[in-house]
């Protein structure tokens, strides 16, 4: 049974940083793409960043340069690193995984995943 399970919310600083974290469990090698995707009050889900099992990554235009997504597969583990936080960026944050992709897969759509963490909570003021 897979498990995703997310912690490092929080509230912060307009500029600040926070560092997101997802233990994965339950899967039966580390072949699974990630995701981290978020999901303010009144908006649809949105991905953010994503990871393949390689380490290949993908980022929402409105995130690069700013948030840095990364996987240990031996700890199962993926991070979100936010910095330069904004008042946008507040929203719940979600773990995502997938396994079987195909390589042309929309990685940042949240459709494409199956399995999803509970959530964390980012507050940003201003």
């Amino acid at each position: 049974q897979v498990q995703l399970v997310e912690s490092g919310g929080g509230s912060g600083q307009s500029g600040g940083s926070l560092r997101l974290s997802c233990a994965a469990s339950g899967f039966t090698n580390s072949n699974y793409a990630m995701a981290w995707c978020r999901q303010a009050p009144g908006k649809e889900r949105e991905g953010v960043a994503a990871i393949a099992s390689g380490g290949r990554t993908n980022y929402a235009d409105s995130v690069p340069g700013r948030f840095t997504i990364s996987r240990d597969n031996t700890k199962e583990t993926l991070w979100l690193q936010m910095n330069s936080l904004k008042p946008d960026d507040t929203a719940m944050y979600y773990c995502a995984a997938a396994t079987g992709l195909a390589w042309w897969a929309p990685v940042l759509l949240p459709a494409t995943y199956k399995y999803w963490g509970q959530g964390t909570q980012v507050t940003v003021s201003s």
